[in-house]
């Protein structure tokens, strides 16, 4: 019992804050492409597969990064206490981890056609990527959306096969998202980051964080309203995309800078955004 809490605490798994907003890219990107493709029943299969890839996914993402931030975690209040940074489990039964979690997100990727499976193939790449990248630029959470969204572009192959430029748009939309809502998540730990030599956006744009959030936030709704505006005469998806703009503003009003108790809860009402999106997408196809 005791290893099973060390290793949902690895994983993160007890935050499923993480795997959801992996998951709500490939879920809009599986609605957009099933008002192409309306097979209703592939759409739900599909959907399941992405969740499942997505928890695995985020689970051996959050294994490696650990690994390869022990010795940053073990200076920052916030991680010092995370399984390997504190000891409680060894390096290599963490790597045993990810290659069993990778090995069965393999088998669920091998479900789709080929294109959609190399793209899912590429998408490690900069899933193990991401990690080395705070070290290395201030613009770790621009890597982090590249990566997180990809499940969109994947999404749409699935379904359609043949990629389109509105598919780009929402991915890019996707991307400014995730810069606005890690940039928060980032903010957490701006002094203690700073100490230890670590980059970020939070810390990048720190005399001005809340107007690079806004920036990145309303790029993000511009996109969305670019790419939906003709559906905007229905009512359940104009109720939901409004949600979705609102929950955004919301972060932003609420938003105060040296906040750090706050910012972990904005953050996470990234989920409802994200759910949001997801219905208001499904909703064009009523």
């Amino acid at each position: 019992m005791q290893h099973l809490r060390l290793f949902i605490g690895l994983t993160r798994l007890n935050k499923p804050i993480g795997f959801m907003l992996l998951f709500w890219p490939c879920s809009w990107g599986l609605a957009f492409a099933y008002s192409i493709n309306q097979n209703l029943k592939l759409f739900v299969y599909y959907l399941i597969l992405f969740f499942l890839g997505s928890v695995l996914m985020r689970s051996a993402g959050c294994i490696f990064n650990d690994i390869v931030d022990k010795d940053f975690d073990k200076k920052v209040q916030r991680t010092k206490s995370r399984p390997i940074a504190s000891g409680r489990i060894s390096v290599n039964r963490a790597l045993i981890y990810v290659f069993i979690l990778c090995a069965i997100a393999f088998l669920v990727l091998i479900q789709f056609n080929f294109f959609t499976i190399m793209l899912g193939m590429s998408s490690m790449l900069l899933a193990f990527s991401y990690p080395f990248m705070k070290r290395i630029t201030y613009w770790p959470q621009l890597f982090l959306g590249i990566t997180f969204n990809w499940g969109i572009i994947m999404a749409w192959t699935a379904m359609n096969i043949d990629l389109s430029k509105e598919i780009f748009i929402l991915y890019l939309s996707a991307i400014f998202w995730t810069l606005g809502y890690d940039t928060i998540y980032g903010a957490q730990d701006m002094s203690e980051d700073e100490i230890i030599g670590l980059k970020s956006t939070s810390i990048k744009f720190k005399k001005n964080i809340r107007m690079f959030v806004s920036t990145s936030y309303l790029i993000s709704i511009a996109l969305i309203i670019y790419l939906f505006h003709e559906f905007f005469g229905k009512n359940i998806f104009s109720i939901f995309i409004i949600f979705f703009i609102v929950s955004l503003f919301y972060q932003l009003l609420k938003f105060k800078k040296n906040d750090s108790k706050k910012y972990l809860r904005l953050f996470k009402l990234n989920n409802y955004s994200g759910l949001f999106l997801f219905l208001s997408i499904c909703a064009i196809n009523l």
